[in-house]
């Protein structure tokens, strides 16, 4: 099985191309700066940056929606490749073919949390004004 969760931030905007052809094809290709679970000794965040590319409706999403710094979630599969440099080198290469993308925080800063109902005494939490007791699932 090959698959792949990653939660993180691009570097900077998704770059787009789309394939020749009289099907062409959107591709988008970005780099995901993933935190690191554990920190070193020292106070700075490590983190590791992968990279991604996107084909399709995928790539599509990706060019309308998503932006450096937006925090985001890619599901897809690894892929491994190699090339030959214009030196005559043979360069391997390690992408993530996203296959899924979802955002992970709020469009605003300030996101919608609702305050905590408070206890009463008893231990048992009160009902909200407003609710109808036919509505509850017990009485």
């Amino acid at each position: 099985m090959n698959n792949v969760i990653l939660m993180g931030r691009p570097v900077r905007d998704p770059d787009i191309r789309y394939s020749g052809g009289e099907s062409s094809m959107a591709v988008a290709r970005f780099t995901l700066a993933v935190d690191r679970r554990y920190k070193k000794d020292t106070d700075e965040q490590n983190a590791d940056f992968i990279r991604c590319v996107s084909f399709g409706k995928t790539a599509e999403i990706i060019e309308k929606y998503v932006s450096q710094g937006k925090k985001i979630v890619v599901q897809g599969r690894i892929q491994t490749g190699s090339y030959t440099n214009k030196d005559g080198a043979k360069i391997f290469t390690t992408d993530v073919v996203v296959e899924y993308m979802e955002f992970a925080e709020s469009k605003s800063s300030e996101a919608y949390r609702p305050e905590p109902a408070s206890a009463d005494g008893d231990g048992f939490m009160s009902i909200p004004d407003g609710i109808e007791d036919e509505g509850l699932p017990f009485t």
